[in-house]
């Protein structure tokens, strides 16, 4: 997608936020502790997650704007039983409230503001653009989580997808999880295009651009799919008719990416 641009990364954030309010409002109060894709989460629940996640990332964008250290992990406890303590209703209702909230903050830094935000945050240094595309990943994933709850063929949004899978190469590496057969996978993907080197074995998993290799396995589907794949949520009743694999079981993929 090339060098990311603060401004398209918050405008696609700002376009998934919006989604997820949409389904949230479908859903209504009498629904909110439907379950969620996550087994272990209904709707609410799954908005106390990203609502506990921003109320951290706020004060992570403070640190940065202010050219402070990011604030140790001892912040989070605090946060996350606030937001366990919170009704369903509450939790749906302040997790708009908390991400309308930091995307307000982000638009109102001045152009200087954001040429100058870095921040060493899990163990990288960070410009404004990587940081919220961060925060664009977590809320693109498990708002298709909600989505879905409400219509099973729903899928991720092609402007969130490309973002998503210009980082999925780290996402890989800390997601896999070791398998005992050794396979090398050429991955391509559409919509947008993109080809990957895909290698899992006892060692664990690697993704690397595309190495034409003629010898391995091949696996071809929309990004969106392999989007969902590696974080764990293409399972069969949600994997499109047009995935295709020749030389490697999905089941094992399935395997290798658990879910996150």
């Amino acid at each position: 997608m090339g060098e990311s641009s603060t401004d398209d990364v918050l405008t696609t954030l700002r376009a998934t936020y919006q989604r997820l309010a949409a389904a949230f409002d479908e859903l209504g109060e009498a629904r909110a502790t439907l379950q969620s894709y996550d087994d272990d989460w209904s709707v609410a629940q799954v908005a106390s997650h990203l609502g506990s996640g921003t109320e951290i990332f706020h004060h992570y964008l403070d640190a940065g704007t202010k050219g402070e250290p990011a604030p140790g992990g001892e912040i989070n406890p605090p946060i996350w039983d606030a937001w366990n303590a919170k009704s369903p209703t509450t939790q749906i209702q302040d997790a708009l409230e908390v991400t309308a909230s930091f995307l307000d903050a982000v638009d109102a830094l001045s152009d200087e503001e954001r040429e100058r935000w870095r921040l060493e945050l899990f163990g990288m240094d960070q410009d404004l653009a990587t940081f919220l595309r961060m925060r664009l990943s977590e809320y693109a994933l498990h708002t298709w989580d909600v989505t879905v709850a409400l219509d099973p063929a729903s899928t991720i949004p092609d402007d969130a997808v490309a973002w998503v899978a210009d980082g999925i190469g780290m996402v890989v590496a800390w997601a896999g999880k070791p398998s005992e057969k050794q396979v090398s996978v050429e991955v391509r993907t559409t919509s947008p295009e993109r080809a990957y080197h895909l290698d899992l074995g006892p060692s664990g998993v690697s993704l690397s651009p595309s190495l034409d290799d003629t010898d391995a396995a091949e696996l071809s589907l929309p990004t969106e799919a392999f989007v969902r794949l590696v974080y764990g949520r293409l399972d069969p009743d949600h994997t499109p008719a047009s995935v295709s694999a020749t030389g490697v079981d999905l089941d094992l993929l399935r395997t290798v990416f658990p879910g996150l």
